[in-house]
Formats: structure tokens, C-alpha cells, sequence
């Protein structure tokens, strides 16, 4: 069988097809600038989705925002543990970020009994306890946006695009409408992959001006 085997390679042409695809599809479509551009057709390489291209959400300043954070060595809070694998931990590590999940925590475990919420929320509350400089990327749970938006906090920026058909489109609504430097996936579509895509996408555009 005669199939692609390398990589980068592949990768490669996935990025070209895509591309290809929009120019004849959507000849229309333009980008706002070429770090939003690299997120969503990262989206679209991780999840052979188009739609992509209308409902990835970005606050005037996120992108600018989610740079400066990450080039002081800001610290990412995920919701779900495929998110925090899905991240580029080696790069991220070259900015002198960290990464962090807390689902898993004992404290989470005993908070979330004890308050009678989800353990995504009572991460939420331990990371905000912490300190340094936050970004919270939010893939799968709706309630730990929710918790986010509720308390009030003011991270450097979120990424919010939890997957799922409870409450999952209702969160990234209240984000959009937060103020705060955003990514939301507008509708029911999201998901850790996502998530991930998104950081990573912008960790390589990083990596390319340095």
C-alpha cells in the first residue's frame, strides 16, 4: 500500500488541503490576521471540520493578550486531563510556562463533596488561589466556566469552548458577553482537542517568530 508515513509531512499537506478548500468553498472568507488564521485551521486539522471557520469566537484582544501572557511564563489551568496531554508541555516550557490540572486533586476530590459541585468547579476555585499569572482553557466542562465567570476573577485571558448540549453553549455565551479576553466556540461544538489546538496553535506561531 502506498500511503504517507512521515509526519510532518502529512501534516504538511493537511494544511495545504484545508487551505485549498476554503479558497474554493469560501472565496469570501478572510481572516483577521494571520495568528487567527494559523488557530482555526489548526481547529479544522484537529477536528476535518469547516464550520470551524464561522463560530471560533475571539475578542478584539485576546490574541494579543494570550502572547504577552505567555511570553512572561503565565501559568494554563485546564478542565479535563486530554486537554493538559493535547498542550505542547516542551514548547510551553520554552516561554517558561507551566501547565496545570487539578480535576484529579485530592483538595478538588473533598472541596467538590463538601460543597455538594463539580470537581471542575472546585478546581476552578483552588486555581484562583494560586499565585502568578493565569489563563484558563476550558474544553469540556460548562460549569467550571460558569464557576470562572461567576466568582468575578480577571485571568489574562480563557479559552472556552466546552463541548456538550447542558449548559456547554450558554457558558461561552456568558464569556463572550464577560469582557474578558476571550476564545469561545459559539454553539454546542468544543471539546479538549479543541482546546488544545488552540494553545498549541499559537505556541508554533511563537516559535516562528523568535
Amino acid at each position: 500500500m502506498n500511503y504517507l508515513q512521515q509526519p510532518q509531512l502529512i501534516e504538511q499537506n493537511s494544511f495545504a488541503i484545508i487551505s485549498e478548500i476554503i479558497a474554493a468553498e469560501r472565496p469570501e472568507y478572510r481572516f483577521n490576521d494571520a495568528t487567527q488564521e494559523a488557530m482555526i485551521k489548526r481547529v479544522i486539522h484537529t477536528t476535518a471540520d469547516f464550520e470551524w471557520l464561522d463560530i471560533l469566537w475571539f475578542s478584539p484582544d485576546v490574541i494579543e493578550k494570550l502572547t504577552a501572557s505567555l511570553q512572561r511564563g503565565c501559568i494554563l489551568y485546564t478542565d479535563t486531563t486530554m486537554a493538559l496531554s493535547g498542550i505542547n508541555k516542551n514548547l510551553l516550557a520554552e516561554f517558561g510556562c507551566s501547565c496545570r490540572c487539578f480535576i484529579s486533586d485530592p483538595r478538588v476530590v473533598a472541596h467538590a463533596k463538601e460543597q455538594g459541585v463539580t470537581r471542575s468547579m472546585a478546581a476552578v476555585d483552588l486555581a484562583l488561589q494560586e499565585e502568578g499569572e493565569k489563563v484558563f482553557v476550558f474544553g469540556n466542562a460548562p460549569t467550571a466556566l460558569f464557576r470562572l465567570l461567576e466568582l468575578g476573577a480577571k485571568p489574562s485571558a480563557v479559552i472556552g469552548v466546552p463541548v456538550g448540549f447542558v449548559g456547554a453553549e450558554e457558558s461561552k455565551e456568558a464569556l463572550v458577553e464577560s469582557g474578558l479576553p476571550a476564545i469561545a466556540a459559539r454553539g454546542r461544538k468544543g471539546g479538549s482537542n479543541v482546546a488544545a489546538a488552540i494553545v498549541n496553535a499559537l505556541l508554533y506561531r511563537l516559535r516562528e517568530a523568535q
